[in-house]
């Protein structure tokens, strides 16, 4: 994989870690994958065998909801990711969604992550923003709000964005009037409202811990985040409960910054977990377990070159990461 992935070092590859609200139906979440892959390339580059590729899909039963790892040259992912989105808009219908995660949107929220040093972050806030208006065009009664890069000219971030738009209220049966959107018609109960944006990669680790005292998971969510002084850098947490425990959700974001390898920084899941597990202590409660959802943004770049210039589209079926 390395071998492959040093003897083409030109490619300009993105990737997009799309949230949808549905987990407990394997062929729905199947054929949103499936319309990811398969249609005809606009990169020219003639090193790759296939558009697109789904890297991983992970779906949590109890939270209903899951993670779809789309990676394709910068040409491909608008496509790849509307066609998808197509298809779970159609089949997912948010009326009729439960689950123990925050949600606006049937198509909760696509990030556009550069996994490379030739594509820039803004150059993935340009494609965000163009597939945000594609989306509310072509499909009637869609709303979209804008973060990160594609929130031009104001660049806020995901978190801002979510509580300004109330997000993190999100729940079967939510007043959709007191929701806000940028883009398309206003939040409907079908369709409800789906984030699109650009930001560094951001890898999802989370940590379990052993009870059920949900104000201590909060407690540790908000110990650890980087908005907080003596914080982890570039995580966003938040604490849920999930399967009769207390789930600590953290998304890592990549640093902007590089390593003197050209690498990209970011606080690791070591990191995160040693940091719950020190805290958790101190009140006498164990870990339960940490789970990774995805790659690190080196990873998603290895693995997807690596499958690009296979021509394994369906790479997620190798990879044995699908939980439902």
């Amino acid at each position: 994989m390395n071998q492959i992935s040093r003897s083409v070092p030109s490619l300009r590859l993105v990737a997009c870690l799309l949230n949808i609200s549905e987990a407990r139906n394997r062929a729905l979440v199947e054929s949103v994958a499936n319309a990811a892959i398969n249609f005809p390339s606009e990169c020219k580059n003639s090193l790759l065998k296939c558009s697109s590729t789904v890297l991983n899909i992970f779906s949590d039963y109890d939270y209903n909801r899951s993670v779809i790892t789309i990676a394709a040259p910068v040409e491909n992912i608008e496509e790849s990711v509307f066609r998808a989105c197509e298809v779970a808009y159609s089949e997912i219908n948010l009326e009729k969604h439960s689950g123990g995660h925050p949600r606006l949107g049937s198509v909760d929220l696509i990030p556009i992550h550069t996994i490379t040093t030739s594509v820039t972050v803004a150059e993935c806030g340009d494609v965000a923003l163009h597939l945000a208006r594609r989306l509310v065009s072509a499909i009637d009664g869609t709303s979209v709000f804008l973060f990160g890069y594609a929130d031009q000219p104001l660049l806020r971030g995901l978190v801002e964005r979510r509580k300004a738009v109330n997000w993190y209220d999100g729940k079967h049966g939510m007043d959709f009037g007191r929701v806000g959107w940028d883009l398309g018609t206003p939040p409907s109960p079908r369709y409800g409202c789906t984030g699109v944006g650009a930001i560094p990669y951001v890898t999802n680790c989370n940590v379990t811990i052993d009870c059920q005292d949900l104000n201590l998971g909060r407690e540790i969510a908000k110990a650890i985040r980087a908005s907080t002084p003596g914080g982890l850098a570039g995580v966003q947490s938040m604490a849920f409960e999930h399967e009769e425990r207390v789930e600590i959700a953290c998304n890592v974001e990549a640093s902007k910054e590089l390593s003197s390898e050209g690498n990209f920084q970011y606080t690791s899941p070591d990191q995160i977990e040693a940091c719950v597990r020190e805290i958790a202590a101190k009140k006498g409660v164990n870990l339960y377990g940490t789970k990774l959802v995805g790659f690190t943004p080196d990873e998603a770049y290895r693995r997807a070159v690596k499958a690009l210039c296979e021509g394994n589209a369906s790479a997620w079926k190798q990879h044995g990461e699908y939980r439902m």
